[in-house]
């Protein structure tokens, strides 16, 4: 399996525009934050409103269930913004994992180097108020969405602490967040993981997401042939784009309509 971090940098074209309407025979695969929200100071502040929770069912049982969540997110944060929903869902990278059938799964990562890291960024948290330490459980994320001027601390500290307790994690950036992860998965690799499964097998897959993160999703699906839409501005791999969050729900309400039952 590869190894993951911060994709390398290089030069991707702008998506070319506004993705196809959604089909039937898509397997569709989101991130949250950014994507199907928009962020909020913490994520535990994030509410989802009735709207998108009826509009994510419909596409759920227009699509076959053939629909997931892949996010940074524990899945047990997930499960608190979709409380009776019980989705396909990939967390923290992809680290932890739902499938279509229920069962839980967990990839294997060395736990010690977790109990080193976690003391270390609590200390560093504590004396900097304006930095918030996010405990996933499987991985450690460091938030300085509140102190945008200590980003380079952050980041300088999680790469030592990941020095300090070896390769078996990786540092990810993403946007405002700096994270430490056990290495080898990515989104991407979630993607892929769901294709081999029911009901994702055989249908054509679509990634939707905002984040650097999900530039490993939208390189699966890319190399799979299916659809990444890239939410928002910026460099991308993703061959479509849509504004922002409100432009994803209104594709999304569109092609629900088209693909219903």
């Amino acid at each position: 399996m590869r190894r993951s971090g911060s994709p390398r940098r290089r030069r991707a074209s702008p998506a070319p525009g506004s993705p196809p309407a959604p089909g039937s025979d898509w397997a569709y695969f989101f991130d949250i934050d950014g994507t199907l929200i928009d962020f909020a100071a913490k994520p535990a502040g994030v509410q989802l409103d009735a709207e998108l929770r009826q509009l994510i069912e419909r596409l759920f049982h227009a699509a076959g269930s053939a629909v997931a969540l892949i996010s940074g997110r524990s899945i047990r944060d997930v499960d608190r913004l979709f409380p009776d929903a019980r989705l396909p869902v990939a967390g923290q990278h992809g680290t932890e994992r739902r499938d279509g059938s229920g069962r839980m799964s967990r990839h294997a990562f060395p736990a010690e180097g977790l109990v080193v890291a976690r003391a270390r960024l609590t200390e560093v948290a504590a004396r900097h108020p304006g930095l918030w330490l996010e405990d996933k459980g499987l991985s450690l994320a460091m938030h300085y969405r509140g102190a945008p001027q200590l980003a380079g601390h952050a980041h300088r500290l999680m790469a030592e602490i990941q020095a300090e307790v070896g390769s078996g994690f990786c540092v990810q950036a993403g946007k405002r967040i700096v994270e430490l992860k056990p290495a080898g998965l990515d989104k991407g690799v979630a993607v892929h993981e769901f294709m081999q499964e029911e009901p994702f097998r055989g249908r054509v897959p679509a990634f939707v997401g905002d984040d650097v993160t999900d530039e490993y999703g939208f390189k699966m699906v890319n190399r799979l042939g299916g659809h990444s839409v890239k939410v928002g501005a910026g460099p991308t791999v993703a061959r479509w784009r849509l504004r922002n969050v409100r432009a994803v729900r209104a594709w999304l309400a569109r092609g629900v309509e088209e693909i219903r039952p």
